[in-house]
């Protein structure tokens, strides 16, 4: 986890808007997606094979995406 810590400073007694910015802070730092991925242990031979079909599907896609370009100006 980063060493960073998300702060956040109430102005005016506005708590709304600063639990608004304190969310949208917490959200982009990657706190929250990090938190969820240590819940569990996975074992790394795991994690290879997810990163291994995430990328089959993206290039797949992109195949596809290609393909679909070309017919477009084949025609």
């Amino acid at each position: 986890m980063s060493q960073s810590r998300v702060k956040v400073v109430v102005r005016n007694g506005d708590i709304q808007k600063a639990l608004k910015v304190f969310k949208r802070k917490v959200e982009s730092s990657g706190h929250l997606k990090e938190l969820r991925d240590r819940r569990y242990f996975t074992k790394p031979t795991t994690k290879r094979r997810l990163t291994k079909q995430q990328a089959v599907r993206a290039n797949k896609l992109q195949v596809t995406l290609e393909k679909e370009q070309n017919a477009k100006y084949k025609i």
